[in-house]
């Protein structure tokens, strides 16, 4: 997550180009947990705090902190109303400022693709969570086109601009999240595949959420020229599902893992 080219800096963009996303498959994630309330979170890559005001909200947690490189999306949680009660720390994933055993369910929320080494920043969830407590993370099914914007990422690459995809995008993998959490010494490890509706309410819509926002996508946009980007759009008004009265909807895919500390 320390990689500059990936860090989302504005809060308030990122809140219209993912967060409302990040939600919703955050919600049927923590269903798909299903912690008892009362316990001490952290939650690794907050970012602006989108999945940190749901933890606040259905958990009901004891304490709450977040931890992100970022410190403009971290001034963007801060000032989230529902997560009052959290604490945020400026940090890395892969070195966390907490002592061995502090938390009793250690999270990242679409976070995991952007760590460079994610086996260290899995190895670094295990070690701040408590014996028995829950370590667990969800990712958009980048290699299996899942993310919220694969079908800008599809145009793209169509119009000869291929989207850069993160770091670590094979982290999101099944497989990849199986092995990582059974190489951290994990235990009655879990898989879920999670699928959330995305909507639009049409294509300028779609378009300015898209490419008006934050993050590389949206830089390899504005560099493209004014005919690349008119060929662009044509793309995608042609291989999006728009329906009769404007509207876009597609469905988006993440894969989850969870885990028992042992001890």
């Amino acid at each position: 997550m320390s990689d500059p080219q990936y860090m989302f800096s504005d809060g308030a963009a990122y809140e219209r180009l993912m967060g409302r996303w990040s939600q919703l498959v955050g919600t049927r994630f923590l269903e798909w947990l299903a912690l008892p309330a009362g316990l001490d979170w952290l939650d690794v890559g907050c970012g602006n705090g989108a999945f940190t005001e749901i933890l606040a909200a259905r958990m009901s947690p004891a304490s709450l902190t977040g931890i992100d490189p970022s410190d403009g999306q971290i001034e963007y949680a801060r000032q989230r109303a529902a997560t009052a009660q959290a604490t945020f720390h400026i940090g890395d994933a892969q070195a966390l400022p907490f002592a061995d055993a502090s938390f009793d369910a250690a999270t990242m929320a679409l976070a995991i693709s952007f760590v460079p080494e994610p086996a260290r920043a899995v190895a670094e969830l295990a070690r701040v969570t408590k014996p028995g407590g829950s370590v667990s993370t969800y990712m958009w099914d980048l290699p299996g086109g899942g993310l919220p914007l694969a079908p800008l990422f599809r145009a793209l690459a169509a119009v000869g601009h291929p989207g850069a995809m993160p770091p670590s995008a094979d982290a999101s993998r099944r497989t990849a999240l199986q092995a990582l959490w059974q190489d951290a010494g994990l235990v009655n490890i879990d898989l879920d595949l999670i699928e959330i509706p995305v909507h639009f309410a049409d294509f300028e819509d779609f378009w300015d959420s898209n490419t008006l926002s934050v993050g590389p996508q949206a830089r390899r946009v504005a560099a493209l020229s004014e005919q690349t980007r008119a060929e662009l759009r044509q793309k995608l008004q042609a291989s999006l599902p728009i329906a009769a009265d404007g509207s876009i909807t597609y469905t988006a895919t993440a894969n989850a893992v969870k885990g028992r500390r042992a001890g």
